[in-house]
C-alpha cells in the first residue's frame, strides 16, 4: 500500500476501535489478553493505542478496572460498565446503520461503473 492509502486505512480503523474494544469487554480482560482477542478477530491494535484508549474509556465511565494481585505478576482487568453497555448498544446500532448506508453507496458505485 502507498502512504496515502495507509493513512486512510488507519483513519478508517481508528474510528472503529472503540466499538471493537467495548465489544470484547463483556468479560474482564487485561491489556494483553484484549490485544490477543482483537487480533484473533482480525483487528490489529498497538499497545500504545490500546492503553490510552482504555484509560479514556475508564475516565468516561464506560469501563471499570480492578487489579488482580493473586499471581506473581499483577494484572489490571477491564470490564464494560452498565453505562458502557448502554453506549455500546447505541454505538453498535449506529455502526450497523452506517455500514448499510456505505455498502449501498459502494455497491451503487459498482453498478454505475458497469454501465459506463
Amino acid at each position: 500500500m502507498g502512504p496515502l492509502l495507509d493513512t486512510f486505512t488507519t483513519e478508517l480503523r481508528r474510528g472503529t476501535l472503540t466499538l471493537a474494544v467495548l465489544s470484547q469487554l463483556r468479560t474482564p480482560q487485561y491489556g494483553y489478553s484484549l490485544v490477543q482477542r482483537l487480533e484473533k478477530a482480525g483487528v490489529t491494535i498497538e499497545q500504545s493505542t490500546l492503553y490510552p484508549l482504555l484509560r479514556r474509556l475508564e475516565k468516561q465511565e464506560l469501563l471499570t478496572s480492578s487489579w488482580d494481585t493473586t499471581e506473581s505478576r499483577p494484572r489490571k482487568y477491564y470490564v464494560i460498565s452498565e453505562y458502557g453497555n448502554e453506549i455500546y448498544g447505541q454505538l453498535k446500532k449506529e455502526w450497523e446503520t452506517m455500514t448499510l448506508e456505505l455498502k449501498a453507496l459502494v455497491e451503487g458505485d459498482e453498478i454505475d461503473d458497469e454501465f459506463e
